[in-house]
């Protein structure tokens, strides 16, 4: 018998591999980066471009393909948010901080220890964008679009991992369908208030994935 939930990673892949082209296209056609964060796109390339490593260390080389496609898409974005002057130099610190970590996970502990972190790691890569919209007074910036293709491909997810009894996949795509849902609300229900927008995540300092 034939279970649909077997082809959420299929669906899950279809989802992700043009998720970030409706926020380039978006930021191109506007020029306005109201609500975006810098560190979000910057940390969904490095992410993604550790998950490269983790699949092809496992052999999932379909896998590769929507990894591939978020860390040459969000690095294409972080560019060109730094381009427009939205970068946060104080939060490259604690960027590079997280890229060394994740180094040493996969030197020490290999995919298993690699795997591990990453589990975590959309905590760390979600946070800068979800502070910074509802630090913004009206995100005007930020794609519904995108986000609701995260929250389709982590929806995706979350179903296989309850499915497969997966702990690890349950765990991400929680935080990933909880993520996009506070993005959403954010998004269509702007605060009224008329705070200055904040351009960035808070500097990884007294806040402070």
């Amino acid at each position: 018998m034939i279970d649909v939930l077997d082809y959420a990673p299929i669906a899950a892949t279809i989802l992700a591999i043009p998720q970030f082209l409706p926020q380039i296209v978006r930021l191109r056609a506007t020029e306005d980066a109201t609500g975006l964060s810098w560190a979000w796109a910057l940390l969904t390339s490095l992410n993604n471009a550790a998950w490269i490593a983790y699949f092809a260390l496992a052999r999932y080389w379909s896998a590769l393909v929507p990894a591939i496609a978020a860390t040459l898409m969000a690095g294409l974005l972080a560019l060109m948010l730094t381009r427009r002057g939205e970068a946060e130099p104080r939060s490259v610190g604690l960027i590079t901080g997280w890229a060394a970590l994740l180094a040493a996970a996969g030197a020490l502990f290999g995919r298993a220890g690699l795997g591990t972190l990453l589990t975590a790691a959309f905590a760390v890569q979600v946070a800068p964008s979800i502070w910074t919209a509802y630090r913004t007074a009206r995100p005007t910036g930020v794609s519904r679009a995108t986000w609701l293709l995260i929250l389709g491909e982590l929806g995706c997810w979350l179903a296989y991992g309850v499915h497969e009894s997966d702990p690890r996949l349950t765990v991400l795509g929680a935080l990933g369908v909880t993520a996009s849902l506070l993005m959403l609300a954010r998004i269509c229900q702007p605060r009224p208030r008329a705070a200055a927008r904040t351009r960035a995540w808070p500097r990884f300092s007294s806040a402070g994935r």
